[in-house]
C-alpha cells in the first residue's frame, strides 16, 4: 500500500493538471515549439502556446521512421500525442501511473487505444513496438532504467524517440529542473545497450517562449493573487498572517525565485533536444 503522502502528492498535481487544462484548453502538456518567437513575452497568449504545441507534434511526426507502426507513448500524459498519432494511421497504446492521466486519455483516444496504469520501470507485457516514444517523460526516469527497458520492449530494427530538456551542466543537481537526465550519462546507458543516434535536433531557442509565457502568466496573476490573498489575511487574522510569512520564507522564498529565474537557468545549464534512437537488428 501506498503511503498517504503518495496520494497527497498526486492530489496536488492532478489539481495543477486541471488548472493548467483549464487555463490553455490545450490538448497537450508539453512545451511546444514557437517556429517564429516573438518579439516580446507581453505577447503570449494561451492560443499562441496551443498553435506552438500542435507545431511540435508536427515535428515529432515528421521524424518518426517510415517502417513504423506499433508505438508506446512512454509518459503519455492526457493523450494528446497518442490521439494525435492515431489520425495518421499509427497503431497507440499509452503509458503512465496516474489515473487522472488515465481518464483524460481514455477520453482524449476515445478508447481506441490501450492505457497502461504503470510506471516505465515496472511494466509488464509480451508486446513489442516499433517505436517508443518519449515526450518530456525521460526525465521521470534513470539513464540505465530507460535504456534497459527501452531495449527490452522494442522490436528488432525498432527506434527510440525522445523529445525532452536534458541537463548539459551534470554539476546542476539542485533546482527545478534537476530531475531532467544528464544527456552526456543518458547517450552513454543507450549505447551500452546498443542503440545508434541518428538524428538530433536541438530546439532549444523554440521552446523559450513558453518559459517566458508561464513566467509572465505568473507574475501577472500568481504573485498578484498570492498578494491580495496575503493581505486579506493580514487585516483579518494578523497571527496567522505572521505564521504565513514564517512559512514563506522558509519553504516557498527559494523556490519561488528560482522559478521567477527560469529562463536563465534553463539556458546556462539545460538544453532541449528531440533524439532519434534505432536499434539493430
Amino acid at each position: 500500500m501506498q503511503p498517504a503522502s503518495f496520494y497527497k502528492a498526486t492530489r496536488y498535481q492532478n489539481a495543477a493538471l486541471e488548472y493548467y487544462l483549464g487555463l490553455t484548453n490545450s490538448p497537450y502538456l508539453h512545451y511546444g515549439y514557437w517556429e517564429t518567437p516573438p518579439a516580446s513575452p507581453t505577447a503570449l497568449t494561451p492560443a499562441d502556446l496551443r498553435v506552438a504545441q500542435q507545431a511540435y507534434a508536427d515535428r515529432l511526426l515528421a521524424l518518426i521512421p517510415d517502417a513504423v507502426k506499433a508505438i508506446l507513448d512512454v509518459g503519455c500524459g492526457i493523450g494528446g500525442n497518442a490521439a494525435y498519432l492515431l489520425s495518421q494511421g499509427y497503431t497507440v497504446e499509452g503509458l503512465a501511473p496516474d489515473s487522472f492521466q488515465q481518464q483524460q486519455f481514455v477520453q482524449r483516444t476515445e478508447g481506441r487505444a490501450p492505457f497502461h496504469l504503470s510506471r516505465f520501470e515496472d511494466f509488464q507485457t509480451t508486446q513489442t513496438y516499433d517505436l517508443l516514444l518519449f515526450s518530456e517523460s525521460s526525465q521521470y526516469l534513470a539513464a540505465i532504467d530507460l535504456a534497459q527497458r527501452s531495449r527490452q520492449f522494442l522490436k528488432p530494427d525498432g527506434y527510440l524517440l525522445i523529445a525532452d530538456m536534458f541537463r548539459k551542466d551534470a554539476a546542476y543537481q539542485e533546482g527545478i529542473f534537476s530531475n531532467c537526465v544528464v544527456i552526456q550519462e543518458l547517450e552513454l546507458a543507450l549505447k551500452q545497450q546498443g542503440f545508434e543516434l541518428i538524428q538530433v535536433d536541438d530546439i532549444s531557442a523554440n521552446i523559450t517562449p513558453t518559459i517566458d509565457l508561464c513566467l509572465n502568466y505568473f507574475q501577472t496573476f500568481g504573485l498578484t493573487t498570492l498578494k491580495y490573498i496575503a493581505q486579506l489575511v493580514q487585516i483579518a487574522v494578523p497571527p496567522l498572517y505572521k505564521l504565513g510569512q514564517m512559512g514563506f520564507q522558509r519553504w516557498l522564498k527559494a523556490p519561488i525565485d528560482e522559478a521567477m529565474q527560469a529562463r536563465e537557468v534553463f539556458e546556462q545549464h539545460l538544453c532541449y533536444q528531440i533524439r532519434l534512437w534505432h536499434l539493430p537488428a
